[in-house]
């Protein structure tokens, strides 16, 4: 059985090809730069060349097509035809509190991905469209999805509310609903088959350290509090986005600056973290480069980090 497996960005699409006969990757890549003129796509076979182009590829049905050719091209390619790829994976990072486990895509299960825009308009948007563009390049080739919150449908409702009216639960279900579950679940099996023990046995911390950043305790296998939120921007300070504040700074902020929500939102998530802080970079290299370097900023980025 071979597994396409999707990953689909606000501008980006990466991929990887299974067969999972024995879990081997046949190939991988990535489309970036979707909207633009200039759009790449870095093809690699496992067994064959790296595969580069540089293409207009302007929205996500076009990418999944591009990917699609790369998959069966007679120079680069892994497979005679996509009819071979008998099922479509995707990540989808919102799926709130209707999921707590993988789902094959079906119209209600689109319906849901779109009810949750509004609390994660950063991926949710770009997931449904992999998804849409996905049946438009591959009809009739089944798609599952799963969701990186799934793996935090375990964690108690003691854990997962805020101090906030429960009122404004039970109208819009703003609660942790926490993030990255598919990195926390395989982390922490990893660690106990590393450990040479029971997962259901052990205690762990689990950490997801990237541009977006989380901790989850993981508590005989199962999620019982992480450091993500209602959306991606609790928790961590992270590359671009600022982690937990004092909720007051926001109205402070916004009625000094004079600036909207929008603009507020776009500050929050995309020009705080360790790029705002040192003024910089989001990119840790760059940051532990500058810091060896003398950089004050970068040096007291590194140490709010940790």
């Amino acid at each position: 059985m071979k597994v396409l497996v999707l990953n689909c960005g606000s501008s980006s699409v990466k991929y990887q090809l299974f067969d999972m006969r024995d879990e081997s990757v046949l190939a991988k890549g990535l489309v970036e730069r979707i909207g633009m003129s200039d759009a790449i796509l870095t093809h690699r076979p496992t067994d064959k060349e790296k595969y580069r182009a540089v293409q207009p590829i302007l929205e996500h049905t076009t990418a999944i097509k591009v990917v699609a050719n790369a998959l069966v091209h007679p120079e680069h390619g892994v497979i005679q035809s996509v009819t071979e790829i008998e099922a479509v994976g995707h990540r989808v990072v919102h799926g709130g509190e209707k999921f707590s486990a993988s789902a094959i895509v079906t119209k209600e299960v689109k319906n849901a991905i779109e009810e949750y825009f509004d609390i994660a308009p950063l991926h949710n948007p770009a997931g449904l469209k992999g998804i849409l563009a996905a049946e438009d390049a591959m009809p009739g080739i089944p798609q599952v999805v799963v969701f990186d919150t799934a793996f935090h449908a375990s964690i108690p409702k003691y854990a997962y509310l805020y101090g906030l009216p429960y009122t404004l639960y039970q109208r819009y279900r703003i609660r942790r609903y926490g993030f990255h579950g598919t990195s926390h679940k395989f982390v922490a099996a990893r660690a106990a088959e590393l450990m040479k023990r029971p997962l259901s046995e052990l205690k762990i911390i689990t950490c997801h350290l990237g541009n977006g950043a989380s901790i989850t305790a993981v508590c005989h296998g199962k999620s019982i509090d992480t450091s993500m939120g209602f959306t991606p921007l609790e928790g961590l300070i992270m590359g671009t986005r600022c982690g937990d504040i004092d909720p007051a700074i926001i109205p402070f902020v916004m009625g000094k600056e004079d600036i909207s929500i929008p603009e507020l939102d776009s500050m929050l998530n995309k020009h705080s973290g360790m790029l705002g802080l040192t003024g910089l970079s989001s990119d840790m290299h760059d940051i532990e480069d500058a810091a060896a370097a003398g950089d004050e900023r970068a040096q007291l980025a590194l140490q709010m980090y940790t």
